[in-house]
């Protein structure tokens, strides 16, 4: 089993014979949502602020695997104290009546101070100001102690899982096909395809390769990108352009939005809270570390210089448009779609979870654009069509990547968060 449980003891003798604790909404301390919700919330702002010496937010894929160790950390503090759960990375045994709480608060909160440490300041406003609403005694000590045990062993599990170092890109022989840089800048998150994944030996999820420049198909997606991809695009209808948009939002903060959104309106307390959101951001940086390593090792080429160099690919069904530019911009190797991969990652969570494909999930932009989905085949559907309609991916890449990655997400449920506890 590549993922190693690490189980802690946390004992704690002036706890005696506390009362069981409650793991119900009422119980918790949080302001207006459970504490996993809430710190959920504090490890979203933390995560994607912009990272020093950066220019704008952290990655989506990069966010993904963060969230997925706070994530699973809050889940771990949680099935420390609710012995239904069967723990994911750490087992620690929690004294009777600990704090769930102060554990999920205090999990989150030394993961977060060590592996986004440019944002410890903010976390430890906000874990002094959430502490201090919950009354002091046995109890929160125990929580506390939990809570610390289960981050150390988050911590050491992830230890130099690789997401820190500094991968240098390598730029393979120019030519038909081959990715080149689309701006002046590094590729996008380059070390991200090295990463060790939280539940697998990489890479086991890499799908096939990309399809031959010479095929039909390859053609026919070519001849849909200059019609409705580009940036001056005459048929493109506005419809089209505003969903290829509202899906260039930020995707971590749309989704960890819609999440939180969807724990609120499922009415999910505390434990099932903490079992959906580790289940699916866990998933969900499983997923992208696949996608990016198949990124990588395929280094298809993005649109642009597909359409601009189509006199080379070999095609007779292609030609050149040497001023054809996308409206939306990707500077990272073309296939396979990292949306799409975010996407299934969620939507399968989400799926597996529910045992349905009909969820409600509304994500919003920062702008304040709202869009609700009642299917999650819906979503994916969209998803696919808004990043053709912004130039970004091929529609075969669409189709390929939403049906190849969902894979993942399943197998992390039945192996972890949904299998139960023996």
């Amino acid at each position: 089993m590549f993922r190693k449980r690490i189980s802690i003891l946390v004992a704690c003798a002036m706890l005696g014979t506390a009362a069981a604790l409650a793991l119900g909404p009422a119980a918790s301390s949080a302001p207006g949502d459970n504490a996993v919700v809430h710190w959920s919330e504090v490890a979203e702002a933390a995560i994607s602020a912009t990272p020093p010496g950066a220019t704008g937010l952290r990655p989506p894929a990069t966010s993904a695997v963060l969230a997925g160790i706070v994530h699973g950390a809050m889940y771990d503090a949680v099935a420390a104290i609710d012995d239904t759960l069967e723990p994911f990375a750490t087992g620690v045994s929690a004294p009777p009546g600990a704090s769930a709480d102060a554990a999920v608060a205090t999990a989150a909160r030394n993961v977060l101070v060590v592996r986004v440490p440019a944002q410890a300041g903010a976390v430890q406003t906000a874990y002094d100001t959430f502490m201090a609403g919950i009354p002091a005694g046995a109890a929160k000590d125990a929580g506390t102690a939990v809570g610390a045990a289960v981050a150390a062993g988050m911590l050491a599990f992830r230890l130099n899982d690789g997401i820190d170092a500094n991968v240098p890109y390598v730029q393979p022989a120019p030519g038909p096909g081959v990715f080149e840089p689309i701006a002046p800048s590094k590729p996008v998150t380059v070390e991200l395809a090295s990463v060790r994944p939280f539940t697998y030996a990489s890479p086991a999820y890499r799908p096939g390769p990309p399809y031959a420049l010479t095929s039909k198909r390859y053609a026919e997606d070519v001849a849909e990108l200059k019609a409705l991809g580009g940036v001056n695009s005459t048929e493109r209808t506005t419809a089209q352009t505003d969903t290829a948009r509202f899906h260039g939002a930020p995707t971590y903060v749309q989704f960890s939005r819609g999440m939180q959104r969807l724990v609120r309106e499922q009415g999910l307390g505390l434990r099932e809270s903490a079992r959906l959101l580790g289940y699916t951001w866990v998933a969900v940086g499983d997923t992208m570390i696949a996608c990016w390593e198949a990124k990588y090792h395929y280094m298809f080429w993005r649109p642009n210089h597909a359409i601009q160099r189509a006199d080379t690919d070999g095609n007779p069904d292609t030609s050149p448009d040497t001023t054809w530019l996308p409206l939306i911009v990707g500077n990272h190797p073309e296939y396979p779609s990292g949306h799409a991969c975010f996407t299934g990652g969620v939507t399968s969570s989400l799926q597996q979870y529910f045992g349905t494909k009909h969820v409600e999930l509304t994500l919003t932009t920062p702008t304040g654009a709202s869009r609700t989905y009642n299917r999650l085949d819906d979503l994916v559907e969209e998803v696919n069509d808004g990043r053709v309609w912004g130039g970004l991916h091929y529609r075969t890449t669409m189709e390929e990547t939403a049906k190849h990655f969902p894979r993942i997400a399943h197998d992390v449920g039945q192996k972890y968060f949904l299998k139960p506890k023996k």
